[in-house]
């Protein structure tokens, strides 16, 4: 199986040879500015002193200012934050806002330590990357494993290293401490979007409620996604999170599993949550399982590599939206085309958040905050300007989605360039 960042390398060449691009400016797009490798030292609270891996990749900024999220997690490795910087790139492109592409993290688990322990780990990381970021140079935001009390620990550390105000230097801040109304909900509300307008061109069912969607990944972007589809008509007849999942073929009831998810952080699997009217608790499916079930939308809004060549001849979903980055491998990808499953690609289909974030930092950089409505909708004209890109690419090249998605995103990137 190639590795995530061979996986984008590969993306980006086959849009370079539809785009007859140079050996010379493959080359530059293939390779990130600067990789930046350091160790975060934590006093810990049993008084010892650890340290942690952490990146820092900044990967092209022909656009604008290098963006991208920072995520702490224990699983996270160099190849990872390379690829995911490189995906950045193509998804500000795609987006038709100002920004290159970077990512960050930590090889942690955020929930081994401390409050304390987090805090200090955060500040640290600033202070590792500090003389690299910045406003006009590169600016940071939340991704797996962190949040807005974490960016506003960084937010406060950078301030105090350089000396003066910069609410503009991170995105994902708190509501009322230059962060942004409905910055929480753009990814999910963009990936509901792009899936919108793709059933209007592609007639997906007649009847909206006919529509079946599973959801793998129940955090922030899989629970605003599944709430508007649920608030949309759609039938979503299976969820999951880290610990487990839910199936229910008459539909689960969205709205009262957030309730319970809200009070007590996880999903109570001894609570029903059909909508039909009957007392049958739904069914348990594991993440696995979760997505080779017979549905017309499978998103997968966890982690990556997760439809390999192993998984891939299982799945039955008529439509593929990515809502994580890079849930699928090469050998995924081709298996699941050969079968006639379209895949709307991650840096089209998870694009909303990049969006609400770019929105924040003007926000912050004019100190005037909008109302989530002026947000949102401005998200959508993001996000339907950019599905209607990639169709009309993919009608010209006959290409797939990804391959139109990127052939698009490389043609911007490359003409900035020149």
């Amino acid at each position: 199986m190639s590795t995530f960042f061979e996986h984008t390398t590969m993306l980006v060449q086959r849009a370079a040879r539809v785009l007859n691009l140079s050996p010379e400016v493959i080359k530059r797009l293939e390779t990130p500015d600067r990789v930046l490798e350091f160790e975060i030292p934590v006093k810990m609270d049993d008084g010892t002193e650890k340290k942690f891996q952490g990146w820092r990749v900044q990967h092209n900024n022909a656009l604008g200012p290098y963006k991208g999220g920072i995520r702490f997690h224990q699983d996270s490795s160099l190849d990872e934050v390379k690829a995911l910087a490189s995906l950045m790139t193509w998804k500000t492109s795609l987006m038709g806002i100002p920004y290159g592409g970077a990512k960050g993290a930590v090889a942690v688990d955020p929930r081994a330590l401390s409050p304390r322990e987090l805090e200090e780990l955060s500040r640290g990381y600033v202070r590792a990357i500090a003389e690299y970021i910045g406003p006009d140079k590169d600016v940071p935001a939340p991704d797996v494993g962190t949040n807005a009390q974490i960016m506003e620990w960084m937010v406060d550390e950078y301030e105090k290293i350089i000396g003066k105000p910069s609410l503009a230097a991170f995105t994902g801040k708190p509501v009322g401490k230059g962060g942004s109304e409905g910055r929480e909900e753009a990814t999910g509300f963009g990936g509901f979007v792009v899936m919108r307008e793709y059933m209007a061109r592609k007639s997906l069912a007649t009847n909206i409620k006919d529509v079946t969607v599973a959801i793998q990944g129940f955090g922030n972007v899989g629970q605003n996604i599944a709430s508007f589809f649920y608030q949309h008509g759609l039938k979503i007849i299976a969820v999951s999170d880290s610990k487990g999942g839910l199936c229910e073929p008459e539909g689960i009831n969205i709205l009262r599993l957030l309730e319970v998810k809200e009070k007590t952080g996880m999903i109570d699997r001894n609570k029903c949550y059909a909508q039909a009217p009957h007392e049958m608790l739904c069914r348990d499916c594991s993440n696995a399982s979760l997505l080779t079930l017979r549905t017309d939308i499978l998103i997968p809004a966890a982690l990556e590599n997760q439809i390999t060549e192993d998984n891939a001849p299982d799945v039955k979903a008529r439509v593929i939206l990515e809502m994580a980055n890079g849930p699928l491998t090469t050998e995924a990808d081709a298996i699941l085309i050969s079968k006639g499953i379209e895949i709307i690609p991650d840096i089209l289909a998870n694009g909303g958040g990049v969006v609400g974030s770019y929105f924040e930092w003007m926000q912050s950089l004019a100190n005037d905050y909008w109302p989530s409505e002026r947000v949102l909708q401005a998200i959508e004209e993001k996000m339907v300007a950019a599905f209607c890109a990639v169709a009309e690419t993919k009608e010209a090249h006959n290409v797939s989605w990804r391959e139109a998605a990127y052939t698009r995103a490389l043609e911007r990137v490359a003409q900035a360039m020149k």
